[in-house]
């Protein structure tokens, strides 16, 4: 199952009685919130959840990656996603916490 923007709305709207347009302003304005951020170099942080983080890779950090000639010496950005340790812990209840 995908969870899509127009599901995230409805069961949004469901669970908190909200207009479903009012929740899917809402959630254009953090969706548009968090890209500001992230292309301003912050960092988009949220508790027990996710972090979301913008890295700058060049050549010699990008390792296994595949560059064409013309951009293989050019440094890029790329988002990353790192789950809260509480998100992997209950993702791999198996695992501790370090791991």
């Amino acid at each position: 199952m995908t969870l899509t923007k127009n599901k995230m709305v409805r069961e949004v709207g469901r669970r908190t009685r909200l207009k479903n347009g009012d929740v899917q302003a809402m959630l254009e304005a953090l969706i548009e919130v968090w890209a500001e951020e992230l292309v301003s170099g912050g960092r988009v942080e949220l508790e027990r959840f996710m972090v979301l983080e913008v890295d700058i890779v060049t050549q010699s950090n990008a390792s296994g990656l595949q560059c064409s000639p013309a951009s293989a010496h050019s440094p890029y950005r790329r988002v990353r996603l790192r789950a809260s340790k509480y998100l992997r812990g209950c993702l791999n209840p198996g695992l501790s916490p370090d791991d």
